[in-house]
């Protein structure tokens, strides 16, 4: 059995993902923001092996959640699930002076990539907005543009595939692949979704631990287990370097080839 570790897991897909994994026999490591949702993870989940507690908004504390993820690995899957929605209405700044989108749903996947011991399998959730993003870099901290909280996070997903290809790269013993859900009803996709909710959740726990030959490959894009066409530019690997070299410039974390 394998374990793993899931970012924003104390609710939504996240949790319906671990719950998934956990009924197969798997050894599950959650993640909740503060210490009142990770007790609710636990007594949602209580066949978790443990939860960990920590605000991916600022660097700092991403950096004590991948000490202390690391306290409960090493891991045979990371799911990268954690992020904030695309109805934000204003840009919102991090104690680091970072627009909260960009810091969660891109700089902590890099940070926590960067800092968890390298596991075997690396999943990264998208979306299919991540297709209409601007895969310009110029203004990735949205300094000089007026805010758009739907093009912020279509951004911040196109990072995610940008990320999950450009660790492929890096790690060639490690299967790095990324993933749309679709748009479901949860707390983040809000009532009005259309998509399946049922399946929501079945391609990131496939891709961590499924011996289908389908499953055990890298650089990636699936929904719903089928391949899905990805923004041109997420296999230009010279934006691939961009964006790790602007994630490491920012945080102060490196991500070791």
């Amino acid at each position: 059995m394998a374990r793993i570790f899931i970012t924003g897991s104390s609710t939504g897909l996240g949790l319906m993902t671990a719950s998934l994994l956990a009924e197969s026999g798997h050894e599950l490591v959650l993640h909740a923001r503060n210490s009142g949702r990770a007790k609710a993870a636990a007594a949602s989940l209580p066949a978790a092996h443990a939860v960990v507690e920590g605000d991916v908004s600022t660097i700092r504390a991403t950096r004590r959640l991948a000490e202390e993820a690391n306290r409960h690995g090493p891991y045979d899957a990371v799911i990268h699930n954690v992020a904030i929605g695309y109805r934000e209405p204003r840009r919102i700044e991090t104690a680091d002076g970072l627009p909260h989108v960009f810091a969660i749903n891109t700089l902590a996947p890099f940070i926590l990539t960067a800092l968890i011991e390298k596991p075997k399998r690396l999943v990264y959730l998208s979306s299919g907005l991540h297709r209409t993003a601007s895969a310009a870099l110029d203004d990735i901290t949205w300094e000089t543009r007026r805010w758009d909280g739907t093009q912020a996070y279509s951004e911040s997903k196109l990072h995610n595939v940008l990320l999950a290809f450009a660790v492929a790269g890096y790690w060639p013993d490690v299967l790095s692949n990324a993933l749309e859900p679709g748009w479901v009803a949860t707390r983040m996709g809000g009532p009005g979704a259309t998509d399946d909710l049922d399946q929501a959740h079945r391609t990131q726990a496939w891709l961590a631990v499924s011996n289908d030959p389908a499953a055990l490959v890298t650089a990636r894009y699936f929904y719903h287990m089928q391949p899905r066409e990805v923004h041109p530019a997420s296999r230009d690997s010279s934006l691939q370097e961009r964006l790790i070299a602007i994630c490491e410039r920012l945080s102060g974390v490196k991500l070791a080839p």
